[in-house]
């Protein structure tokens, strides 16, 4: 019985998983508010993801460029520039909407004091030494910009090294994807225990002063995902967009929504892009790269 039950589940389609776990998070909230272990399931979720999502962007990152040949069109030029445009398009509608629809709420006060920096070159300083930060450390502490930097060292040294350390460097790099697949599918008893800790800690009434924040938030994220990005989309291919955009949405962007880390989703993008038919030596790259400076 219990074997069937998991044979059963696993073949459920992620978003209906989740759908339930939101449910009976919900209903464990309201019925057994004092039950705080189930709100360990969310804590052990994201510490999950958040542990091996820096690992992941190093493996992916240095074992794409030690397998890329010198001189191998790659199409680089042409993905920064989409993720400039696609950035820059979405922070102007978010500009615009909060423009159009101002809201405020309410936020308790944080006891730490943050110091903004005192100028450009502040900025610059603390960016070049996250660049040359230790790599261990960086792994440690999730400093993407020197994980990414030390990959792309490490990446291209691995072209001068023999078959065997190349093929050692896949392999960490496929394992590693595995782990985090696996973690993905354990989304729904995660997202439970976060439903969960949320209403017994706040309850659902305190929910609602949020309700229109989040639904702003949502509305906005959806014109992102119709309208502009397919504009975009259909400036360089020429044709309709959106039976990709609907694809992208249903493959990658559910899964990314929930989860709630863009380093959590790269295995399911790089997937994705295997299944469209992309260029390995393009979507091993880019594919890590934006999810890893934030993309839109």
């Amino acid at each position: 019985m219990l074997h069937r039950f998991i044979t059963i589940w696993n073949k459920t389609n992620l978003i209906k998983r989740i759908s339930i776990g939101i449910g009976i998070g919900v209903l464990l909230a309201i019925i057994f508010p004092q039950a705080q272990a189930i709100g360990l399931l969310g804590q052990i979720f994201v510490g999950g993801l958040k542990a091996i999502a820096p690992l992941l962007v190093f493996a992916l990152v240095a074992n794409a460029l030690s397998q890329q040949q010198k001189g191998q069109k790659s199409n680089m030029k042409k993905v920064i520039l989409l993720y400039l445009l696609g950035t820059f398009a979405a922070a102007l509608v978010a500009v615009l909407v909060n423009f159009f629809f101002p809201i405020s709420i309410e936020l308790a006060s944080s006891s730490q004091k943050v110091s903004p920096p005192d100028g450009i070159g502040q900025v610059l300083s603390n960016l070049l030494l996250q660049l040359v930060d230790n790599p261990v450390n960086a792994l440690i502490t999730a400093n993407y910009i020197g994980i990414l930097s030390w990959a792309v060292i490490f990446g291209i040294a691995m072209r001068e090294a023999s078959k065997n350390s190349k093929e050692l460097l896949k392999t960490m790099a496929s394992v590693t994807s595995k782990i985090v697949e696996w973690i993905i599918n354990l989304a729904p008893f995660g997202i439970l225990g976060l439903v969960f800790k949320t209403i017994s800690d706040q309850g659902i009434a305190s929910l609602a002063n949020y309700g229109i924040l989040l639904g702003l938030l949502i509305a906005t994220m959806v014109f992102v995902a119709l309208v502009i990005n397919p504009l975009i989309a259909f400036l360089f291919i020429k044709k309709n967009p959106y039976p990709l955009v609907w694809k992208c949405l249903r493959i990658s962007g559910v899964t990314a929504f929930f989860t709630r880390s863009s380093a959590a989703n790269i295995p399911v993008n790089m997937k994705l892009c295997e299944d469209l038919g992309l260029n390995p030596d393009t979507y091993s790259v880019s594919i890590p790269l934006g999810s890893t400076i934030n993309m839109a």
